[in-house]
Parts: C-alpha cells; sequence; structure tokens
C-alpha cells in the first residue's frame, strides 16, 4: 500500500527535491570547462550566429572573467583557448583579444553582485521575436523557469561597445536572470554556469513557441499561481545541474575536443 498517496502537492514537491539532492553529484568540471562545454552545447541549439555572442564567468581573480578571444566560433572554444580578462577587458592569460562588447559584462558583474556566468548570443528566433519589439511570453511548461524572469529593453541602444550600453542592459535586467533586446539579441545570467547555459537554452526555446503560436492566433497566458510554481519547482541548482549534464554529454560525444 502506498503511502505517499495522501500526502498535499507541496510535500511531494519536497520529497522529491530532497531525493534529487540525495541522489545527483555535480560533475567536477572546471569553470573554463563548463564555459568550454556551454559554447558547443550552445552551437548545437541554433545560437551561431557567426562571431556574434559572449559567454563569460567570473574567475578566481577579483574583478576578472573568463570569455572566448575575438574570432573563434561557438564550435571552435575550448577550454585551453579561452582568454583570462580584466573588467578592462585587458588580457591577463591567453592568446588574443577579447570582444569589445564583453564591455556590458562589466557592468553586469560590477551591479549584480549575484552574478557568476553571463551568455549573450543573437539565436535566429530570439533575434527574429527582438524585430517585433514584443517582450518575451512565457505560456509553456517547460520554458516557466523564465515566467516573470525575463526583462524587456524595448530600445536598441547601438552596438554594446560603449559604457552607455553596458549602463542601459545592466539596468533594464534588474533583478530578472533574463532580458530580450529588441533589435539585438538575448542575455542570461546565473549564479553558476550551468544555471546561465540552460536559461539560454529555453529563451530560444521560448521565442520559437511563441512565434510559432503567434502565427496561429492568440497566445492564451498562464494561472500565475501554477506557472510562479512550475518556475520555482524547475530552477534549483540540482535541476540546473542536471539539465546541464545531459546537454554536456550530448556535446562530449558530438565535439570530444571541447574539453583539451
Amino acid at each position: 500500500m502506498s503511502s505517499t498517496l495522501h500526502l498535499s502537492k507541496t510535500e511531494l514537491i519536497h520529497i522529491a527535491q530532497q531525493r534529487l539532492d540525495a541522489a545527483i553529484i555535480d560533475h567536477p568540471w572546471s569553470e573554463r570547462e563548463k564555459i568550454a562545454l556551454s559554447c558547443r552545447i550552445l552551437f548545437d541549439q541554433g545560437h551561431d550566429s557567426g562571431l556574434a555572442g559572449q559567454i563569460s564567468c567570473r574567475a578566481e581573480q577579483e574583478n576578472t572573467f573568463y570569455t572566448q578571444q575575438l574570432g573563434l566560433g561557438f564550435d571552435e572554444i575550448t577550454q585551453s583557448n579561452l582568454i583570462h580578462v580584466n573588467h578592462d577587458l585587458e588580457v591577463i592569460s591567453g592568446s588574443g583579444i577579447p570582444n569589445p562588447a564583453n564591455r556590458f559584462h562589466t557592468w553586469i558583474y560590477r551591479e549584480h553582485p549575484e552574478v557568476n556566468c553571463i551568455i549573450h548570443t543573437h539565436p535566429l528566433y530570439v533575434a527574429a521575436l527582438s524585430m517585433l519589439e514584443q517582450p518575451l511570453i512565457i505560456s509553456h511548461m517547460d520554458t516557466c523557469p523564465l515566467y516573470n524572469d525575463c526583462a524587456f529593453l524595448p530600445q536598441w541602444p547601438g552596438v554594446p561597445v560603449g559604457n552607455s550600453e553596458g549602463e542601459i542592459i545592466s539596468q533594464a535586467l534588474g533583478n530578472k536572470r533574463a532580458i530580450l533586446l529588441a533589435h539585438h539579441g538575448q542575455l542570461v545570467v546565473g549564479t553558476t554556469v550551468e544555471e546561465a547555459c540552460y536559461l539560454a537554452i529555453l529563451i530560444e526555446r521560448a521565442a520559437k513557441l511563441q512565434l510559432l503560436a503567434m502565427a496561429a492566433g492568440e497566445v492564451k497566458p498562464l494561472p500565475p499561481q501554477l506557472a510562479n510554481e512550475a518556475h520555482d519547482w524547475i530552477s534549483t541548482k540540482k535541476r540546473n545541474s542536471v539539465n546541464f549534464d545531459y546537454y554536456a554529454r550530448r556535446a562530449i560525444n558530438m565535439h570530444p575536443d571541447c574539453l583539451l
């Protein structure tokens, strides 16, 4: 006889979370390896746009971060060809130079101390939605980690290589984990690389779903209470790790050089 059939949903969620926390062991990848894996994961998920887009994460040294070197696409990134830069985008170690657009990363790191990873890309469906100057609509269970968690910048401030663009984007992000940038692309942040990578996957899927639904009719809203419940259910460190590990295994199988 089952002993859980009488339990409430809240109690069952608590039990499931306890089991997940106990069963899942975090993979011992370094931050550099996780960035390299994220580049390959997102390349396979359609985030490739030539040399556009940056991934960065805080390094051990204060006010510094790891990122890609300018000139390499997401499909070429390995943990060994990443560079270590400071907030003036001066290279501390590694070859090459960073993308000048990394300047707005420095503003986000300065103003959002809880953020440890930033992913900015121009994937196809996000870019198409951004051209409509409409915010992202979350109306499907799978994309609920972004429910009430995606800001919108309705006006394009120009190429983000100046300080003003960094200030504008950082302020528009606010306390959200994602932002849709009109006429531009998307940006997500996370306390971990795993969290940011998973949100980047979800925001492109959400944009694709929205455009498909809009072509067929009116997008209907989710019940707020249930959507917030789903947001919190999926948005945990362990679930981020589990999701990242799945995509990482696929990336390693398809791109075994990424951890070199």
